[in-house]
């Protein structure tokens, strides 16, 4: 059920999605494992967030933060999404993890997936796979890991809201820390708690859910 969700949604987007449709792949030379990412000393996570600061004419750790809201929403989705439609959550583990940068900024796969259900198992994801990558990028961008987490929270509210109707809040209750209270609901939107800095760039408009459009 979910591999055909994200194929639709491939398809709708002209194949640019940061996820393969089918989750498992065997890689070739453009797939690169995101245990890399974590190497000493960070080279190719530097050169990520680098990428992303030149794209953006943005100060490094605003490329930092920018970086993260990428790769956390691509890794967040299929697991928000398989949740939603029936409980059924996929799980990446690190070590079978790879991405490639692509149209979507990146693309995300695994050389196997775990089928589980309930919500342990996304906060296991998220302390397994997400945490050494926040702690990595704050510490080297100077970036809050509230503001990165933030993103992520973000990743499992805005599919349940545009893809696949479900109750984000009550997943992220589920969860709890560190994405549990970063996302408020008012009437039928949501703003973040956290900024993820896109904001902070000359002539650009504000994120739908940022936190300075958020009703006081």
């Amino acid at each position: 059920m979910l591999t055909e969700v994200l194929q639709r949604m491939a398809d709708a987007r002209g194949g640019v999605l940061g996820v393969e449709p089918g989750l498992v792949i065997e890689p070739d030379e453009t797939w690169t494992p995101v245990a890399e990412l974590l190497r000493e000393p960070h080279t190719r996570l530097d050169e990520l967030i680098d990428e992303t600061a030149r794209r953006w004419n943005a100060p490094h750790h605003v490329g930092a933060a920018l970086f993260w809201k990428t790769f956390g929403y691509w890794h967040t989705l299929p697991m928000a999404l398989g949740w939603a439609l029936d409980g059924r959550v996929p799980v990446m583990r690190p070590e079978e993890t790879w991405f490639k940068v692509s149209e979507a900024g990146v693309t995300i796969a695994a050389t196997r997936v775990t089928w589980t259900d309930g919500t342990d198992a996304i906060g296991e994801a998220l302390a397994r796979t997400q945490q050494p990558l926040v702690t990595a990028i704050s510490r080297r961008a100077r970036v809050g890991e509230r503001t990165l987490w933030g993103s992520t929270a973000e990743a499992f509210a805005e599919p349940l809201t545009s893809v696949v109707p479900g109750d984000y809040m009550e997943l992220l209750r589920r969860i709890g820390p560190p994405v549990d209270g970063l996302i408020e609901p008012v009437g039928d939107r949501y703003f973040r708690r956290t900024c993820c800095l896109w904001i902070t760039l000359p002539d650009v408009e504000p994120c739908g859910s940022c936190c300075v459009l958020r009703p006081r």
